[in-house]
C-alpha cells in the first residue's frame, strides 16, 4: 500500500491546549485588545521607541516560550516517526511542533519563530532568551550588539512579507501532498489560507479540523469540529491504519 504524503497546516488552535491564546477566534487577543496589534506591526515598531519597550515587555511575559507541546503536537510527531512522510506548515511561532519531536527540517514556519531575535539592520540572529535576559537586566529596548540596530522577534510582523523561500516550499508541499490537514486555523489569513485551495486543486484529500467554520469548509472532504486535542490524534491514527502501519 502506498504511503500518503501528509501535509499539515497548523494555526493557533493547535496550541491553545498548551496555554497559548489564539488571536482571531471569538476570544482572540486581537479582538480583546486591538491596541496590542500595534506591538507587532512593523511600521509602528520601527518608528516608536515606546512601542518597542512595550513589545519587549510583552515578549518577556509571553507564555509561548514556556509552553510545552500538547497531545496534538505529539500525535503529529508520532505519525512522522511511524514512517509516513509528514510535512508541517505552521502559522504559529511557538516552536512546539519541534519540541514535540518533529524534525526541524520538516517544519516550515510561515510566520517565523518567537524563540529567536533578529537585527533589522544587519540581520544578526540569536536566541530570544539572550535578548530577554538583557531586558530583565534593565535594557528596555536592547540594541544589536553587532551594529547597534533595532532588534525584533524573528517573527513576521504585520506589514512584513513572508520569507519567499519558505512560502515557495509550502506551495510545493501543498501541490505534492496526498492528504492535507488544516488544523486550528481560521483560514482567513493569506497566503497561508490559500494553500488549502491549492492542495485541493491538486487532488489532495482535504480535512479541516477547527472549532469555527472556515471559508474553505465547502472544499473539504471532511470537517471536524471536535476539540483538537482528542480529534487530531484519532484522525492521525485512522490515517496510519489506512496506510497499513
Amino acid at each position: 500500500m502506498t504511503k500518503p504524503l501528509v501535509a499539515l497546516l497548523s494555526g493557533a488552535g493547535i496550541s491553545t491546549d498548551s496555554g497559548i491564546p489564539d488571536y482571531r477566534g471569538p476570544n482572540g487577543l486581537w479582538r480583546r485588545d486591538p491596541e496590542a496589534e500595534k506591538l507587532v506591526t512593523y511600521e509602528y515598531y520601527m518608528a516608536d521607541p515606546e512601542i518597542r519597550r512595550r513589545s519587549w515587555q510583552m515578549r518577556r511575559k509571553n507564555r509561548a516560550l514556556k509552553a510545552e507541546p500538547n497531545a496534538a503536537h505529539r500525535a503529529v510527531a508520532d505519525l512522522e516517526k511511524s514512517g509516513i512522510p509528514v510535512r508541517v506548515i505552521t502559522q504559529n511561532v511557538d516552536g512546539l511542533h519541534q519540541l514535540a519531536g518533529m524534525p526541524a527540517r520538516k517544519v516550515l514556519e510561515l510566520h517565523g519563530s518567537a524563540r529567536s531575535f533578529v537585527c533589522t539592520a544587519c540581520h544578526a540572529r540569536g536566541p530570544m532568551a539572550d535578548a530577554l535576559a538583557r531586558v530583565e537586566a534593565g535594557e528596555e529596548d536592547p540594541a544589536c550588539r553587532e551594529c547597534g540596530g533595532i532588534l525584533k522577534s524573528a517573527t513576521v510582523m504585520f506589514g512584513e512579507r513572508l520569507d519567499p523561500v519558505v512560502l515557495g516550499e509550502a506551495l510545493s508541499i501543498s501541490k505534492a501532498c496526498t492528504v492535507f490537514l488544516a488544523v486550528g486555523s481560521s483560514l482567513q489569513v493569506q497566503p497561508a489560507a490559500g494553500l488549502v485551495g491549492i492542495a485541493a486543486d491538486h487532488g489532495a484529500r482535504l480535512v479541516i479540523v477547527n472549532a469555527e467554520p472556515t471559508p474553505y469548509d465547502e472544499l473539504a472532504d471532511e470537517v471536524v469540529r471536535e476539540p483538537i486535542g482528542t480529534a487530531l490524534p484519532a484522525l492521525l491514527d485512522r490515517i496510519r491504519a489506512e496506510s497499513g502501519l
